[in-house]
């Protein structure tokens, strides 16, 4: 019975790795919905290759960074518990790479290929890790220190913060040392309008998220015995917010309607087994708000030039959900309780604060050294992270 359980668990485990792999499809065809269509292939390549290179970094250091654990050394102890552990990993690298995708879509259209690849491998195989460490390991004192303090560890059931806050953090500090792309802000105080290459791909990218983020939130459970069906109905309470605001609040843009849904997922994922699905209907509708918003509000009054919105969706609402979940998982509000409202608001701002020095320092040495950006010529040309450019022919640049 024992080893049927550990099976179970392996496979349990191994479903919400594969689900949320294909996550990375959606993340990919979102990406190249939005962008100019002369970059559209080089969305698809650069999600693709960063999904590898996170791989790597992740398995060889940064699970070991955040678990104190590797694979490296002990050998026979791969294989016990039906491989669980080895699951286990690939589950949790499928979070990992999920920030370097979340900044892909914010730096968009102007980023060199071999920087970018670089940072990828230094956020995944450290600065996440450090901070998952932290909040999902138990490491480094900071649970402990807030449980003194407020009572409660910080809770993040899925990510909202651990993975999605700090991925749009990072992010955009990414978009703020990159630079606006050539032309979008121009010097007579106009602004060139790059609207969605296309719709279709845009909203199956949605679709291919939404769909996965059941088995990133369900799955976060680890286990068949910790399943939790209130998780899924909270995720699907909180997409329905996050669509009906952003599409009332949006007036029926296509764009804020598949990104509403987004904004609710991502909210909820740090209280989502802990809410009533009430209490998720109203978070996922205030992301939706927030997206709507702080989306128009930095293009067109700050002028940063953020493309697929990755702050105002990941960085804003994955703060919101981790400040959310202190609030709705209350008893008083419907919730299981066994939440603290200090120790989410400050988890939460450790968190942002993270992000912000990690992606300073990453992007930061990485400009001092090479350029992150393609020339305004490249740009132009479409040559988005210089793809087009690796062992192309004039005909093979036709074709694609």
């Amino acid at each position: 019975m024992e080893t049927l359980a550990q099976g179970a668990d392996a496979l349990f485990v191994l479903l919400g790795a594969i689900m949320v792999l294909a996550m990375h499809a959606g993340f990919a065809f979102l990406e190249l919905g939005t962008v100019r269509k002369k970059n559209q292939v080089n969305a698809l390549v650069k999600i693709l290759v960063d999904f590898a290179v996170s791989t790597i970094a992740y398995f060889f250091v940064g699970y070991l960074v955040a678990y104190g654990t590797g694979f490296l050394i002990g050998a026979e102890t791969l294989a016990q518990k039906n491989g669980y552990e080895l699951v286990k990993f690939f589950f949790l690298l499928t979070f990992a790479a999920a920030i370097p995708a979340i900044v892909s879509g914010g730096i968009a259209e102007r980023a060199r290929f071999g920087p970018q690849m670089i940072a990828t491998a230094v956020i995944v195989g450290l600065v996440y890790p450090l901070f998952e460490g932290v909040v999902w390991g138990g490491r480094f004192g900071l649970q402990a220190m807030l449980k003194d303090l407020a009572g409660a560890e910080f809770h993040d059931f899925a990510g909202s913060v651990v993975v999605h806050a700090v991925g749009g953090w990072i992010g955009l500090v990414a978009v703020l040392l990159l630079g606006a792309r050539s032309n979008r802000y121009r010097k007579d105080g106009a602004m060139s309008a790059h609207p969605p290459s296309s719709i279709p791909f845009l909203a199956l990218g949605a679709w291919i998220l939404a769909v996965g983020w059941f088995g990133f939130n369900v799955m976060s459970a680890q286990s068949l015995a910790k399943i939790s069906g209130l998780v899924a109905v909270n995720s699907l309470m909180a997409m329905v917010g996050g669509t009906l605001v952003a599409v009332l609040m949006g007036r029926n843009d296509p764009g804020f309607a598949y990104n509403g849904p987004l904004a609710g997922l991502v909210a909820v994922c740090a209280g989502s087994d802990v809410m009533h699905p009430a209490g998720a209907l109203v978070v996922g509708g205030v992301a939706g708000a927030i997206f709507v918003l702080l989306f128009t509000w930095t293009q067109n009054k700050w002028k940063v030039d953020d493309v697929l919105g990755v702050w105002p969706l990941h960085g804003l609402c994955g703060a919101w959900g981790g400040i959310a979940c202190g609030v709705f998982g209350q008893p008083a509000l419907g919730g299981l309780g066994g939440v603290s409202f200090t120790a989410q608001l400050l988890g939460t701002l450790a968190g942002v604060v993270w992000a912000l020095t990690g992606g300073y320092i990453v992007y930061g040495a990485i400009r001092a050294v090479t350029p992150l950006r393609l020339t305004p010529e490249e740009e132009y040309d479409g040559a988005d992270l210089s793809i087009h450019k690796i062992g192309a022919t004039p005909e093979r640049e036709v074709s694609w």
